[in-house]
């Protein structure tokens, strides 16, 4: 007779063991599951909510925009199976959305399924998006389209070093803090300066409400060795174009994802917007194809440098770890 796994045993009747143990602090739970793109994390907090009672809140950044499923991996209702998905197509492309108006989304999405019993799943890469969950968005003003796009411009022009000495002129003590390498911290340090006439190191980094307080955030970041990963990746890639990408942004062109600073930067995305402003040679498609893969790889390797900085994340190795034993895991964090 198979003998009753850990996950059956305490995973499948997590919803019952809340209602019969009614601890706060078990309501108060939410678990978060972080990591580079092509990971499988949508496949396994699917599995994870049909155990344990749970609901998915995205947390990726390009999926809150109607029309931009393919290139974000976004989640079908077919692959849902069910399971309820939040802050998915909450916005137009040619509408801004910033990490301030997600956690703002996430709050009450959160307190609305603690208060059904249910277990608040935060999926997705964007380490921005997680940490300002955690610990409170920035400070600072708005941002300011005309000024991003012309600091945007310039790093395209001077690239990343000229500006981050720009900022250290201004705001040394800030920029000692980022990396030299850091576009997007760069960009909006020289945002806030241009747009407030202060230093960002004038500004609290970050404002934690009380009702952020009383989460108990359980954060876990999931991996796979480079090599692995990168090969997950280009396979990925491939298989977004089969499934109809170029089409899927081509759409998005004429909805106005380019006046979208943020959207038509998405990977992929811009990538294949060069190519719709090329004379459409197959020498053009070919580095369509090289540079989304390349930006892809990229962006990896910076959700991996992001996530080495949350220190209170755990690392779960997927090559290392079969898919129950991950399950069995995230559920013994679940009902601690």
């Amino acid at each position: 007779m198979k003998q009753q796994s850990h996950l059956e045993k305490g995973c499948a009747h997590a919803p019952q063991l809340k209602k019969q143990n009614d601890s706060v602090s078990l309501q108060k739970k939410v678990l978060v599951l972080a990591g580079p793109t092509a990971t499988g994390k949508t496949a396994l907090s699917i599995d994870l909510a049909k155990r344990v009672g749970g609901e998915v809140i995205s947390a990726d950044s390009m999926q809150v925009y109607r029309g931009m499923n393919i290139g974000t991996a976004k989640v079908s209702a077919e692959e849902a199976r069910g399971v309820p998905h939040h802050l998915l197509d909450i916005c137009d492309v040619n509408q801004a959305f910033n990490v301030v108006d997600y956690v703002e989304h996430a709050i009450p999405i959160i307190n609305d399924i603690h208060s059904r019993g249910g277990v608040p799943l935060v999926v997705g890469g964007t380490g921005f998006y997680i940490h300002s969950l955690m610990y409170g968005p920035p400070d600072g003003p708005p941002a300011s389209a005309p000024i991003r796009e012309k600091l945007e411009k310039d790093m395209e022009k001077l690239g990343a070093a000229a500006l981050y000495d720009r900022l250290g002129e201004y705001d040394p003590e800030y920029a000692q803090t980022i990396g030299a390498s850091d576009k997007q911290k760069i960009i909006r340090g020289l945002e806030i300066i241009a747009l407030t006439g202060k230093k960002v190191s004038a500004f609290r980094q970050f404002r934690k409400s009380e009702t952020m307080q009383n989460f108990r955030f359980l954060p876990f970041f999931l991996h796979y060795p480079k090599e692995i990963l990168y090969q997950r990746i280009d396979a990925r890639c491939d298989k977004m174009v089969q499934m109809g990408f170029p089409e899927e942004v081509e759409r998005l062109e004429k909805q106005e994802l380019r006046s979208n600073l943020s959207a038509s930067q998405a990977i992929g995305y811009k990538q294949y917007l060069t190519y719709l402003d090329s004379p459409h040679d197959e020498s053009d498609w070919q580095l369509f194809l090289e540079t989304f893969k390349r930006a892809s790889r990229r962006y990896a390797k910076r959700q991996f440098t992001w996530f080495r900085g949350e220190k209170e994340f755990e690392w779960l190795n997927l090559d290392e770890w079969e898919n129950e034993q991950v399950l069995d895991r995230l559920c013994d964090a679940i009902n601690q």
